[in-house]
């Protein structure tokens, strides 16, 4: 049976561009807030360095404390639970009520479960709704997560997957996850497509990973907009000059949303049928279905 606690909440805020700014750097973590980004995702594990996670978990206290408005917009990665440092991760953080989590390094489904009896219990101790603190999380990163990227159908919290491929080549042994044109090997869009599917099979947001190179935002929109097509919804960065461009590749056109909203008028007027000319073309219900889809995320359905 499933606890309240377990439940998935609704996510409050959209989910297109996730910037990353580490924990212990006050003027970057502010930068992030005030960006257009859709989630400012300040990071207690890879951009911290051990001797610095002490200070970095106090300075996302006080920060997340200091914004009363949008803190739901406001997440913190925290380290991985095969580490030491995740209780205190969330012993700092929890108090000053963060709209919600990344979680890394995932080994499979048995690690959310595990997070979310730990945060039950923060939840409780600090005066939060129970289960109201969400989850995205890193399914790839390890090479057993893999075998497990289809598991995550009614994990408690979970809104969001995505994929990581450092961590990934680092599991395997790898001396480089690309390929002789820059492009991923074929192991790590495999991880990108396990992720994608696994976002599908758990009715969540799949998240693609980050672009190392900031300044190439050509490269960036191209990667941003084949993504979504393929069926992403949103994009890590690491840099604010990458948010707007994340922005816009996945925001629905107009005329997206135009041909959207004849579609569904269309088969609305037209009950029971399976298919129907549309535009010197014919139509199914998997167009219908897309098409109530995009209506849902831009809330026109």
């Amino acid at each position: 049976m499933t606890t309240p606690a377990a439940m998935v909440p609704t996510p409050l805020v959209r989910m297109r561009s996730w910037l990353f700014a580490p924990g212990d750097s006050e003027k970057k973590m502010a930068k992030a807030a005030d960006s257009a980004a859709d989630i400012a995702l300040f990071d207690l594990e890879d951009a911290v360095a051990t001797e610095n996670k002490g200070l970095a978990r106090q300075l996302v206290h006080d920060f997340l404390a200091s914004r009363t408005e949008g803190r739901e917009r406001l997440w913190v990665r925290i380290n991985p639970l095969d580490g030491p440092y995740t209780l205190l991760d969330l012993a700092a953080v929890m108090p000053a009520r963060p709209g919600g989590l990344m979680l890394p390094k995932v080994y499979g489904r048995q690690d959310v479960d595990r997070l979310d009896h730990y945060l039950s219990a923060l939840e409780v101790a600090n005066g939060i709704e129970p289960g109201s603190t969400p989850l995205i999380v890193l399914i790839t990163e390890t090479a057993e997560a893999m075998f497990h990227t289809g598991d995550y159908k009614g994990a408690p919290r979970v809104v969001a997957l995505t994929w990581g491929a450092e961590d990934l080549a680092d599991s395997i042994g790898a001396s480089s996850n690309r390929n002789a044109d820059g492009s991923y090997g074929f192991t790590y869009e495999l991880a990108r497509s396990l992720c994608l599917l696994g976002a599908a099979s758990a009715g969540v947001t799949a998240i693609d990973t980050i672009q190392g190179d900031f300044r190439d935002l050509e490269g960036l929109k191209a990667r941003a907009e084949k993504v979504r097509r393929d069926g992403y919804r949103g994009m890590l960065a690491i840099h604010p000059a990458q948010v707007d461009v994340i922005n816009a590749a996945f925001t629905p056109t107009e005329e997206e949303i135009n041909q959207a909203i004849e579609i569904v008028d269309l088969f609305s007027k037209n009950p029971g049928v399976g298919t129907i000319g549309y535009k010197g073309g014919m139509l199914d219900r998997p167009y219908l279905s897309r098409a109530e889809h995009l209506l849902r995320q831009v809330g026109r359905l």
